[in-house]
């Protein structure tokens, strides 16, 4: 029987983003990573090396996922506040992203693994923006790198820090998730909006 490379891979993958979401890059193991996915740890590190590796294969799988699901070509023809509703669902539906994300901030001192590939990805988002300031239609009042960036930040900040968004708006439930959603689309539009 042959081994199933991409499989194991993929379960490393799994098991090592939900342990890094959870505990951080100095908080898991390997050997939990390898536990929960049913390997050794000899294979975690043959596929992936040392758990700085890992923790970097993780985050860049869990970018490549929200860049196909939220693709973004030019602010000048697409509703900025719809592409922030869209990543306010992202980040509702994968709140491991974003802790994903502060873990990186807290483990890593100045630049972090993939930051050129990744800079030029966050590029398309501010070239999407830029578009709609030169069409007229986004607002030139914010640049175009500060204003994705705030728009990024409204769409996923009530995912990376869920227990002050129920203490300000109320517990979790259907309602309260479309009322953030509504905020969220308004205020990217309201930034956004050309006078």
């Amino acid at each position: 029987m042959a081994w199933d490379t991409e499989g194991t891979k993929r379960k490393i993958l799994e098991a090592a983003m939900s342990e890094f979401a959870r505990l951080g890059p100095d908080g898991t193991t390997l050997e939990r990573v390898a536990k929960l996915a049913g390997v050794n740890k000899e294979r975690v590190y043959n596929y992936f090396g040392d758990k700085r590796a890992l923790f970097s294969a993780v985050l860049r799988s869990e970018l490549a996922k929200v860049a196909s699901a939220l693709p973004i070509t030019s602010f000048a023809v697409e509703d900025m506040g719809d592409y922030a509703g869209r990543a306010y669902d992202y980040h509702l539906e994968n709140p491991e992203l974003s802790r994903l994300m502060r873990w990186e901030g807290l483990a890593f001192d100045g630049e972090v693994p993939d930051e050129e590939q990744r800079r030029e990805y966050y590029g398309y988002k501010i070239q999407a923006v830029a578009e709609g300031q030169r069409q007229g239609i986004v607002t030139q009042a914010l640049e175009a790198d500060h204003l994705a960036f705030l728009v990024l930040a409204l769409a996923g900040w009530w995912s990376a820090v869920p227990q002050v968004a129920r203490m300000l708006t109320g517990p979790d439930s259907r309602e309260e998730h479309a009322r953030r959603r509504a905020s969220v689309v308004e205020a990217a539009r309201r930034l956004a909006l050309a006078p």
